[in-house]
């Protein structure tokens, strides 16, 4: 798959009032699409791609009991005491040991919580639409599995604030700012920041985005760095449960 004109956009099927949020970049890091709607919406968007990576913010499909295989777990480092961790993924194993907690993904899918069931349906469709898990040389349309967290984390270095607050929020915008990605410069709102505007509860977020927004353009982000310069990202995990992708060559050995 070629990397000129290929459309890099993720899908959040985690935040906010409607099912999905859904952000897109273009090859020189420009913001094309930041929207919500409905699964169909995606979709249509989806299909209008020739060529497209599209970074999903939800598990591939429900875990498939590779942790509760001994010969698997030995090989671990740290190698997971006796009956513990059996109910995870390989991947939430392998971020937990690194302090960044990810959801736990249940082996049925009835107990999968509703935006994880989303993402089923989600990764369903596009597979219905011509998209293949990434790595695939011959397809012009993949996915790949992100989770937003992850990828703050390994741009970071540290964990993140929570992304509900403004500070969170803020520091979020601007990893992606100095990722080069055409966004708006979130310290300007620093530069509109008065004791008059204080403490007359004055103060505009007006180009900073919301948290969902913020998760589907990591995502498109992860996607992007992937394609550009796989030898600086990664894909952690097992690819028959769900590998996820991050932005980052390695992970530090742990977050805090």
């Amino acid at each position: 798959m070629l990397f000129t004109n290929t459309m890099f956009f993720g899908i959040d099927p985690t935040a906010g009032k409607l099912p999905f949020i859904f952000g897109a970049i273009d090859q020189d890091l420009n913001v094309m699409v930041i929207d919500k709607g409905p699964l169909d919406d995606v979709l249509a968007f989806a299909a209008a791609q020739r060529q497209a990576i599209v970074g999903v913010c939800a598990p591939r499909r429900p875990n498939q009991g590779l942790m509760a295989d001994e010969a698997l777990r030995q090989s671990l480092t740290p190698i997971p005491n006796p009956g513990r961790w059996v109910d995870f993924r390989l991947v939430e194993y392998l971020l937990w040991q690194r302090n960044i907690r990810i959801p736990r993904t249940p082996a049925s899918e009835e107990d999968c919580p509703r935006w994880m069931q989303n993402g089923f349906q989600l990764y369903q469709r596009l597979e219905a639409l011509g998209y293949r898990a990434y790595p695939d040389e011959e397809a012009e349309r993949q996915y790949i599995e992100v989770y937003p967290h992850a990828s703050y984390c390994a741009l970071l270095g540290v964990l993140p604030f929570a992304k509900r607050t403004l500070e969170g929020r803020l520091q979020r915008q601007l990893v992606l700012y100095e990722g080069r990605l055409r966004i708006t410069d979130p310290m300007r709102i620093f530069e509109e920041i008065t004791r008059y505007r204080l403490l007359n509860g004055i103060l505009s977020t007006e180009g900073i985005f919301d948290q969902g927004e913020l998760d589907a353009l990591i995502a498109a982000y992860t996607a992007w760095q992937l394609m550009r310069t796989p030898e600086n990202s990664l894909l952690l995990g097992d690819p028959a449960e769900g590998q996820v992708a991050l932005p980052v060559s390695s992970l530090n050995e742990r977050y805090s």
